[in-house]
């Protein structure tokens, strides 16, 4: 994992929710892969990133949203499916 990756989770929780974080983070924050989070993203298990000067970003008031739901349900996993 690259420094900014750690600075970046390690901080997380201190910073806005209107802020964004980048693939690298949410790879990171998940530990899958990229097109893992893509198919997430795609199918509906995370939230949809927002395109701001070609950048990809992810709001972090949305994924916050999303990981306090994961808490509420069974699913360990964004992409896991209940049986």
């Amino acid at each position: 994992m690259k420094w900014i990756n750690a600075s970046a989770l390690a901080h997380f929780d201190s910073l806005p929710t209107s802020a964004y974080v980048r693939l690298p983070v949410m790879k990171a924050m998940f530990g899958v892969s990229a097109s893992t989070i893509w198919r997430w993203s795609r199918i509906g298990a995370l939230p949809s990133p927002t395109k701001i000067s070609g950048t990809t970003l992810w709001r972090v008031g949305e994924i916050r949203n999303h990981l306090a739901g994961l808490g509420a349900s069974d699913a360990s996993t964004p992409g896991s499916r209940s049986k």
